[in-house]
This record gives structure tokens, C-alpha cells and sequence, in this order.
């Protein structure tokens, strides 16, 4: 598990006195409210900035950070991600997990069968949808079509059964559709 988690990306400055639009990589934009302080990734490791000012503009936050007061001290983080500690992480609810946490568990089917490692998580609006990289030794590796070789499960309860963090691993049940097999005549 990873010591940080990244909750945004300085995307561009906002005005002349050293504010940054932040595009948040967090489910609630909100939390910057209560952030005090955050780690920027830095050449070589990270400055931890304290946040002084929070502005919320459509999908963006709007930072200003202490000892920051010009948009010439603040122009070269432009593209650097905000970072907080896990100490200092929204706590997940329980059935609820870090991206970065979910990144490589082995995914297995109910029967047991190994289809492959979680790569991704695409978040669409609905829910969120795995991707699992399908292992060259899974028996599914020749019913998934394409040559990425990719399944995209949705997590859903009907579909995510059990994910064991410190196993590293999650078992699925493979709903009609998700290996391109027609779904005529289900339901």
C-alpha cells in the first residue's frame, strides 16, 4: 500500500498573487475545505505547502499556499500532483477503497479460477468499472476478445463478490456480457 495518496493536480494559476486551480482526484472536492496541508511533488521528492485559502470554481478547487504570493512562484508547479499522507486520508467507509490500494490485487472468479491483476478503475457516473489485465495462464485468456487482453468489470455487488485487501486479492462473478458472449435471451 502506498504511503501517499494523491487528492489532485495543480492544472494552471489563477490570477497574479499565486493561486492554482486544482482538478481534484478525490470523489468529495469539499475535503479541501479541511485540508490544512498537502505534499506537492517536487523534482526529487515533495514540498509540503500549507493551504491557506480554498475557492471552489466549477469542477476545480482554487488553492492559495502560505509563503506563496505571485503567480511567478507558483508558474513551475503547473501539472504537479497534491499529495496528502494516508494519515491525513478521508477514512473509507466499509465496502469503500484507495484507487492506489485496489492497483494489483489478483482477481479470481467465485469458482476460484484466476483471470488476472486489477490494473485500473475507470470512475463513470454510475459506477465504478475495474480493469483487469487477464493473466496469459487464465483459462478465460482465449474467451476475451481483442488483443489487450483487458476485462472491464463493473463494481457492482452483483459482480465484485469479496475483495480481501490484505490478501491482495477479489473474487467476481462473471455476469452474462462481460466476456463479449451474446446476452440474447437473458436477463
Amino acid at each position: 500500500m502506498e504511503d501517499l495518496l494523491q487528492v489532485g493536480a495543480i492544472t494552471t494559476t489563477h490570477g497574479v498573487r499565486g493561486e492554482v486551480k486544482v482538478f481534484p482526484m478525490t470523489d468529495d472536492v469539499g475535503r479541501f475545505k479541511k485540508l490544512k496541508k498537502v505534499l506537492l511533488e517536487n523534482e526529487g521528492g515533495y514540498l509540503e505547502l500549507e493551504i491557506t485559502q480554498v475557492k471552489f470554481f466549477k469542477n476545480l478547487a482554487i488553492l492559495k499556499f502560505k509563503g506563496i504570493d505571485n503567480i511567478n512562484e507558483v508558474e513551475k508547479y503547473k501539472g504537479r500532483g497534491l499529495f496528502v499522507t494516508r494519515e491525513h486520508a478521508v477514512k473509507c467507509e466499509e465496502g469503500e477503497y484507495f484507487i492506489a490500494d485496489l492497483i494489483g490485487i489478483k482477481a479470481e472468479t467465485e469458482e476460484g479460477e484466476l483471470l488476472g491483476r486489477l490494473t485500473d478503475v475507470l470512475q463513470t457516473g454510475a459506477n465504478d468499472v475495474y480493469v483487469v489485465q487477464v493473466d496469459k495462464d487464465s483459462p478465460y485468456v482465449d474467451k476475451i476478445p481483442g488483443k489487450r487482453k483487458e476485462l472491464l468489470l463493473p463494481a457492482i455487488r452483483d459482480c465484485i463478490l469479496e475483495v480481501d485487501m490484505p490478501g491482495r486479492s477479489m473474487r467476481v462473478r462473471l455476469l452474462p456480457g462481460l466476456l463479449g458472449e451474446s446476452t440474447e435471451g437473458t436477463l
